[in-house]
């Protein structure tokens, strides 16, 4: 089956990596350098488990910046372009998701479109009223950075928004290239899909503003985070996961699904949501001011990647401490090797590790690194367990 993905970001890719096992993809990307390394068996992500894959040289797998020719004869037209917030408008730009649908509609009307990028609850239903009798579904992804293609092979749940003949079609093609058996799945409206969308991931972020918070408590009363923390974990109800302390969410997803699924809740009565979100900012207030109560003359920051196997710091929590920080007058330094400039938001990039670690009087890292063992006086972490 011929099949087409738009988008060779974390979802993009490693959806067209999974469907290739037993199906021919094709990748239309903008971008010249990942279509280029898509095609040189390089993974443009940082993603360990895309990287194996695409060297093995054995996928049905091609990329293209030619529209004409991706969608020409597709069966399936996967859609996993941006969908950024847009604090203006208090939604997600769907701009991308809306042209790749007509672009490929217009080019193969027979094709199914078959969305992966995040969208507002009740969006797919508009896009089909913008596009009468064409198929088009929405099925959810639930990825890590770093991990995505892992997750792809291993999924949790497969949802569909959809219990159509195209929609459970798709669905065993997912089932298909995975690598594990029974994996569950689940057939929607695709309204209900778009809401487990921002439901999981609001959920996700509570938990960690949840164990943020109780180590917020503990710091400030002196108290051993972890004691609590594994006290509160061995109630089976809760469970000894997803717990760990960090300096709050971030990322692609958790910070713009939470903000869209606020938006949502517009008309309906609610507390619990907008109080996740604004936890996120009190946290980052917190750490930015616990640091600073270190007198430091310059703070160096470890790393502007949320977690470790990731190559993106958009809206990794450390930017907003880092910002925090530099508004009261100290100085930044920043140590970032996936960073190509002199300077990050007015801040020096130091590539060396070493002067990195001389000029600053505190180092910053979300999570805590054996690199910076030497100088594990200067650190400052509320990492306890050394995992994301």
């Amino acid at each position: 089956m011929k099949i087409t993905v738009v988008g060779a970001g974390y979802v993009g890719l490693s959806n067209a990596v999974l469907l290739s096992r037993f199906n021919d993809v094709t990748v239309l990307d903008v971008n010249a350098d990942r279509v280029t390394a898509v095609n040189e068996g390089r993974s443009p992500i940082v993603d360990v488990d895309l990287e194996a894959y695409l060297a093995r040289g054995d996928l049905s797998l091609h990329a293209t910046r030619d529209r004409k020719a991706a969608y020409a004869d597709a069966s399936y037209v996967v859609v996993a372009t941006p969908t950024n917030y847009d604090p203006e408008t208090n939604y997600f730009d769907t701009s991308t998701v809306e042209k790749v649908t007509a672009d490929a509609l217009a080019a193969n009307p027979a094709a199914t479109i078959v969305i992966k990028s995040t969208v507002p609850v009740g969006y797919t239903n508009t896009l089909r009223d913008l596009h009468p009798g064409a198929s088009i579904l929405f099925s959810p992804e639930f990825l890590r950075e770093g991990r995505a293609l892992h997750d792809n092979l291993h999924p949790s749940r497969i949802v569909i928004g959809s219990d159509t003949e195209a929609g459970r079609l798709f669905a065993k093609l997912l089932v298909q290239a995975a690598l594990d058996e029974d994996v569950p799945v689940l057939f929607t409206g695709s309204t209900e899909a778009e809401a487990i969308k921002l439901f999981a991931n609001t959920y996700l972020a509570l938990r960690v503003a949840y164990f943020n918070e109780l180590d917020t408590y503990a710091a400030t009363h002196g108290l051993a985070t972890s004691q609590i923390i594994e006290g509160v974990g061995l109630d089976p109800r809760i469970g000894g996961h997803y717990n760990n302390p960090s300096f709050g969410y971030g990322g692609y997803c958790l910070p713009k699904d939470t903000r869209q699924l606020q938006a949502n809740y517009q008309s309906v009565p609610q507390n619990l949501i907008s109080a996740i979100v604004e936890a996120n900012t009190t946290r980052k207030e917190f750490i930015a001011d616990d640091v600073l109560r270190r007198n430091p003359k310059v703070v160096g920051i470890y790393r502007l990647t949320m977690k470790a196997g990731s190559d993106n710091f958009r809206e990794s929590a450390v930017q907003g401490v880092m910002k925090r920080i530099k508004a009261r007058g100290v100085k930044v330094i920043v140590f970032e090797p996936e960073l190509d400039q002199k300077r990050f938001f007015n801040s020096k990039v130091i590539r060396d590790l070493e002067e990195f670690k001389e000029k600053a009087d505190v180092i910053i890292t979300n999570r805590r690194c054996e690199l910076l063992d030497d100088v594990a006086a200067k650190v400052y972490t509320r990492d306890i367990y050394g995992r994301d």
